[in-house]
């Protein structure tokens, strides 16, 4: 028995997947649809008022614009939580290694990095682009641990998310809050990918300025426990990799006009709780971001 939540916009689309969960979950189920039309509540208040409404165990948090492909996929995600008491977040696309560096579930400036694991039909109506079937499975598993997961889907234990809830005062957006549930859960519980649901996004991220300032707020607050390193990448080269990522991100920072050097020094110095920063790792950051220029090239 699932609680399916959606933080809803466009009426339309919610009586869409209503219709569609019906037709493919094959278990009993509820759907918690939450009118934000207004656009009042940030999507994690959203969330948490739909935790504290549901009447089942396991908790599917989803976006209202996606068609689920898979026949019974409520069956599986039962069987995935029955089988694996220690998971506390199931979904369908994430990343094995959540650096240090700011960047969604997958920092794709790593000179060495943990796996995409991804099963999803990506769709982009906003740039108009074919669907792409989107299949990235590298250890070839069924079921694949990961350190965060994407949040156009995903399912919880109520329990997980009773004691874990979203952060609704840090984060009053729509950005940021899959990330921050992930490292959350992380203290105690397991996350995984399973590439026995398959569903389509219809709508690519939005990775603007406001999306990165709600990531940022996300480091900040888990400093110490960043990186996370569930596909485990030696230690020791993660004070290495970590450096060069956040240069690249401050060389990024400044060529966009997201950020001044005294609020990117403010970043770095958040950064010195890591197991992974020594004592000159966030002065060394500081000198080389003092060095750069607005145009200068990413390396």
């Amino acid at each position: 028995m699932i609680s399916v939540i959606i933080c809803s916009v466009r009426p339309e689309e919610l009586e869409s997947v209503k219709e569609n969960i019906a037709k493919t979950i094959g278990v009993q189920h509820e759907v918690i649809g939450i009118d934000n039309r207004a656009g009042q509540k940030g999507i994690c208040e959203i969330y948490n008022e739909g935790t504290q409404r549901a009447n089942f165990d396991v908790l599917c948090f989803m976006h209202e614009d996606i068609t689920m492909l898979t026949e019974h996929w409520g069956e599986k995600v039962l069987e995935i939580f029955s089988k694996n008491p220690k998971l506390g977040l199931l979904g369908i696309a994430g990343g094995g290694y959540k650096s240090l560096a700011p960047s969604s579930w997958y920092n794709y400036h790593l000179q060495e990095n943990g796996g995409f694991y991804c099963n999803l039909v990506q769709g982009y109506k906003h740039s108009g682009k074919p669907d792409m079937p989107d299949y990235r499975n590298p250890k070839n598993e069924m079921l694949s641990k990961v350190a965060c997961v994407d949040g156009c889907w995903f399912c919880v234990p109520k329990s997980v998310a009773l004691k874990y809830p979203f952060d609704q005062n840090l984060l009053r957006k729509f950005h940021g809050y899959d990330l921050d549930f992930a490292i959350s859960i992380s203290q105690e519980y397991e996350a995984a990918v399973t590439f026995e649901v398959l569903l389509k996004h219809f709508s690519e991220g939005n990775f603007n300025k406001e999306w990165m300032d709600e990531i940022l707020k996300v480091h900040k607050k888990w400093g110490k426990l960043l990186p996370i390193n569930v596909d485990g990448i030696p230690e020791q080269h993660l004070k290495r990799i970590e450096r060069h990522a956040l240069e690249v991100f401050l060389q990024q920072s400044l060529n966009n006009e997201y950020y001044s050097k005294s609020e990117l020094i403010k970043l770095i110095w958040s950064t010195r709780h890591s197991r992974v920063a020594t004592l000159s790792f966030p002065y060394k950051l500081i000198s080389k971001l003092l060095k750069m220029k607005k145009g200068d090239p990413i390396t």
